[in-house]
């Protein structure tokens, strides 16, 4: 299969030729495109080397199309990301977008005396029509100290406020912190739709999301020799809460773990998932379709849904 894009399975998509060229390590071929066109949940457009502005994101929805990933939404982590992310959503009908501070970086503006004026803006930029979730947001105790827990649940709070007002989705940012995510979303009363982006927990948080209704994005990770965790997770997950992602350019998966990720790598990770549930392909697509259009609405005008 091929398009004006480029987009050869088995060669790295025109798009990313010339990053591929250059000094930093290359994109991965392109796979073979999905059955059932399927969605991006979380992918970071302003990160990658060469994408950003309009000419960059058309071309990396043109390669995620040809792949059989039809859309995605692309996700803010501070202020810069989130304009951006507003910024190409009227020119890209294949996305949708989340705006958010991240909580790695809450602590540092809190410090500041900037965090409230940020979240302030976060929420003017969510009222586009075209931003569907807030996110990331969380907690993450890998990177922040316990000197900066209490600033990090307190801007975890605001924006599960914000979106509970807003009538949006919660992309959830959550690393080594899974029972204060639980704790800080149940004392809160947690959004209609919740997504915990990259699901990095065991069955057990599987369990909870289930019992709760949130829903489990799984990315490469899923797919990476040292996941077992990840995997018995899947195995219990509820199948109307599955969703899939790539967080690209990072988290690309196996085999080609450690080169930059893109969206039109979405089909190596929903590969391994039916592979792993034992269910048709196709079947797996649609279901993860479904689930993604009833968290954030539909791609209305675009060709993604």
């Amino acid at each position: 299969m091929c398009n004006d894009s480029g987009y050869v399975p088995g060669e790295i998509p025109a798009a990313y030729l010339d990053f591929a060229s250059g000094s930093g390590k290359p994109y991965p071929p392109a796979p073979e495109p999905l059955p059932v066109p399927v969605i991006d949940n979380h992918t970071h457009l302003d990160f990658a080397p060469g994408e950003a502005g309009t000419a960059g994101v058309r071309a990396a929805m043109d390669a995620a199309a040809a792949a059989g990933v039809r859309g995605a939404v692309q996700v803010g982590t501070d202020l810069e990301s989130s304009r951006f992310t507003v910024s190409v959503l009227d020119g890209e009908p294949r996305l949708l977008g989340a705006v958010a501070i991240h909580p790695n970086d809450a602590p540092l503006l809190a410090a500041e005396g900037s965090l409230d004026a940020a979240l302030e803006e976060i929420e003017t930029l969510a009222r586009h029509p075209r931003v569907r979730g807030i996110g990331e947001t969380g907690l993450d105790y890998f990177r922040t100290g316990s000197d900066g827990v209490e600033r990090q649940q307190y801007s975890f709070r605001r924006h599960i406020d914000i979106a509970k007002r807003l009538g949006l989705a919660l992309q959830i940012h959550d690393r080594d912190a899974h029972d204060d995510v639980v704790r800080v979303l149940l004392e809160e009363g947690a959004p209609q739709n919740v997504v915990f982006h990259c699901f990095s927990g065991d069955r057990d948080l599987a369990r909870t999301c289930n019992e709760n209704g949130w829903n489990m994005s799984f990315a490469g990770t899923l797919t990476f020799k040292n996941a077992g965790n990840l995997r018995e997770a899947l195995a219990v997950a509820d199948r109307q809460l599955l969703l899939v992602e790539t967080d690209s350019p990072f988290l690309t998966p196996h085999p080609y773990r450690g080169r930059p990720n893109a969206s039109y790598m979405v089909p190596f990770t929903v590969r391994f998932m039916a592979a792993q549930l034992g269910v048709d392909l196709s079947e797996l697509g649609s279901t993860l379709v479904e689930n993604t259009v009833r968290v954030y609405g539909s791609w209305d005008g675009g060709t993604a849904v």
